[in-house]
């Protein structure tokens, strides 16, 4: 804690270590299945973390948001993918980036969006490029890959003047549910077994494009057939968290996040703590999952997160009376969240340290 003990808190804390021993894990699992490892940037939103990711190419990079693009664009990053299903209201600013960088790619699930497209025929002859959404079990955006609609689609795009297939992008975000080894690879095998199917249907239909799967979970523990897709698209592996630990995606020790919280108040009538960090701080997501509440209380397994308001959380011992003197008042406990994804986009800065020692702070970009 040396070092971290004198930041104001709530602060999230970076361990710069695990981030490049995770980033490098994933890059040399990547090159060994002979796969382009295309990283996406939603978790941190960082470009210190983007260097780290990307080994310091600044190309090929997924984001969630047109925030996010633009950040990565006017910091020289290319080949970047939007990798959302292209929203209407934004169809200006996608066009302004993919006239500006050689290569800024959308994403598309409906023939509505083809059309907005087509109305807006991009400068200089270049072309729109376009990644398939394909929901592959996952169930969230994508057209359904067992649906004729999706090869007729895949059909059109490649089939419009102006516009580029570039490839089928699929999410395997069913991978949240699993536990464990056996389970997380039978959900990247169906997904990559469906893709590679509609790769087929499209070759037999005279198109070729990339192909691409991802999630944490997938490509942390990958499964032999993904070396035949073209690319990879993970990103939470970077920081990892608390659910990816119970996935079985990583180990808590992989785990490069924590909020550190003061302790501001006593309260042996309840038998609890009082700590700074609310909801505000650190994410609700994982509620009812864990036996410790929200989070993981670090080297305090037997304190559980109970509850959160705006900025107070309560804290009480999963068994037994608190010893108020092991925690007094200004003191720190440390918490590892469900889920960094969500803890991170509620912090204006992170806070780097390798060690225990403070490096320098990271400045996320954020909106979107």
């Amino acid at each position: 804690m040396e070092g971290l003990s004198a930041l104001c808190t709530p602060a999230l804390v970076v361990d710069l270590d695990k981030v490049k021993r995770n980033a490098q894990r994933m890059i040399e699992r990547c090159q060994k299945m002979g796969v382009q490892l295309r990283p996406h940037m939603k978790t941190h939103k960082t470009l210190e973390c983007a260097d780290i990711m990307t080994a310091g190419s600044r190309r090929c990079i997924v984001v969630s948001t047109l925030a996010e693009a633009f950040f990565y664009a006017e910091h020289g990053f290319d080949d970047i993918l939007y990798a959302y299903c292209l929203p209407f209201d934004k169809m200006e600013r996608c066009a302004a980036l993919s006239e500006k960088l050689d290569l800024f790619q959308v994403l598309l699930d409906h023939p509505d969006a083809l059309d907005q497209l087509k109305k807006r025929p991009l400068k200089n002859g270049r072309l729109w490029h376009v990644w398939l959404k394909l929901d592959c079990g996952n169930g969230r955006a994508g057209v359904l890959h067992s649906e004729p609609g999706a090869l007729q689609l895949a059909q059109a795009i490649a089939g419009t003047e102006g516009v580029e297939l570039t490839g089928v992008y699929a999410h395997c975000g069913n991978t949240y549910t699993c536990k464990g080894l056996e389970q997380i690879q039978a959900v990247a095998q169906e997904t990559t077994s469906f893709v590679l199917d509609f790769m087929e249907k499209l070759r037999a239909a005279g198109i070729t494009c990339k192909s691409s799967i991802g999630s944490t979970p997938s490509c942390s523990h990958p499964v032999k057939d993904m070396a035949k897709l073209d690319e990879v698209h993970p990103g939470n592996y970077v920081f990892y968290d608390v659910q990816q630990s119970i996935i079985g995606s990583c180990c808590l020790d992989d785990v490069a996040v924590r909020v550190l919280s003061g302790v501001i108040g006593h309260c042996p009538h309840r038998n609890q703590l009082l700590i700074d960090c609310g909801w505000s701080g650190i994410s609700l997501d994982g509620a009812g999952k864990l036996s410790t509440g929200y989070a993981v209380i670090e080297g305090h397994p037997n304190l559980k997160l109970l509850s959160m308001t705006q900025e107070h959380g309560r804290v009480e011992p999963i068994s037994g009376l608190l010893d108020y003197s092991k925690y007094p008042l200004g003191s720190l406990l440390t918490l590892i969240p469900y889920h960094s994804c969500a803890t991170a986009m509620m912090h204006p800065v992170y806070h780097i340290h390798s060690d225990g020692h403070l490096l320098g702070k990271w400045t996320p970009t954020r909106g979107w």
